[in-house]
């Protein structure tokens, strides 16, 4: 139990999704680890890479200093290349290294958490040099092991935890910038509602209201008279969220009720991680 229940929450579901990552590489042989993921240009073994190399730096760990080739199609922007350093150092790394050093930067992150005295709002290392709460620190964590979980499933043909605790983090995450996917990016018009049906493991019905002004809330009270409802279900929402699917491929899943071009704009804006 750390010192503060507010962290504890995600460091439980931290521990659950990279156990869940562990016991689904642990067995395998040298050619899955090149299988291709849902994460755009990232392998089974470069999703591994990525996640140890987070926890390298959660540790306080200093970043490997590494040129990075230069006709990564994938890398487009400054945080892709700071994320994809991580991830390039160890892409001749056997699957015996790779697991041997995930299980070590799990006992030693596994100690960190056991030891955590810090206050939620201690300021700690972020990407690029910024810095960022403990507390979101933490949040992040759990929120990227279990998308990475996930592609990790789908890429092995293994699904499962769709609801496990890290699910519960993602679904929190990903509502908190629904109102500005819908009032700022897809640009819904002043007093306006739009609900967002989700059904699976991970159930939930919320409202984006746009209010005179322009800006958007979320609730958990249904609209009477939304201007569009979007149901789907709880894996197409997250890969939607996560950029691993454009809506056209997953058109078959998602239910569009009232005004179509807005929905297609609510779409084309859904993909929130970087």
């Amino acid at each position: 139990m750390t010192v503060h229940p507010s962290l504890q929450t995600y460091a439980d579901a931290w521990t659950h999704s990279i156990e869940a990552i562990s016991e689904l590489v642990q067995p395998l042989v040298e050619g899955e680890w090149n299988r291709a993921t849902p994460c755009p240009g990232w392998s089974v073994r470069d999703i591994v890479s990525h996640v140890i190399g987070l926890e390298c730096e959660m540790l306080g760990d200093p970043r490997p200093i590494h040129s990075l080739p230069r006709d990564l199609y994938h890398v487009r922007s400054d945080f892709a290349r700071y994320m994809e350093m991580q991830v390039d150092v160890r892409r001749h790394h056997t699957a015996p290294e790779m697991t041997a050093e995930l299980e070590y930067v799990m006992i030693r992150r596994a100690r960190m958490l056991r030891n955590e005295n810090r206050s939620p709002d201690t300021l700690v290392r972020a990407p690029l040099g910024a810095q960022q709460s403990l507390e979101v620190a933490y949040r992040m964590r759990a929120f990227d092991v279990w998308v990475h979980e996930q592609d990790l499933r789908t890429a092995l043909n293994k699904p499962g935890n769709l609801d496990s605790p890290g699910a519960y983090v993602v679904r929190d995450n990903l509502l908190t910038v629904l109102p500005k996917v819908v009032a700022k990016d897809a640009g819904a018009p002043p007093n306006t509602a739009v609900v967002f049906d989700v059904s699976g493991p991970v159930e939930f019905l919320r409202t984006v209201r746009v209010d005179a002004e322009g800006r958007g809330t979320v609730d958990g009270a249904p609209s009477l008279g939304p201007a569009v409802t979007l149901a789907t279900d709880w894996e197409t929402y997250v890969r939607l969220a996560c950029g691993r699917v454009r809506p056209a491929a997953v058109a078959d899943r998602v239910k569009i009720e009232g005004d179509e071009e807005l929905a297609h704009a609510i779409l084309a804006h859904f993909a929130v991680t970087p």
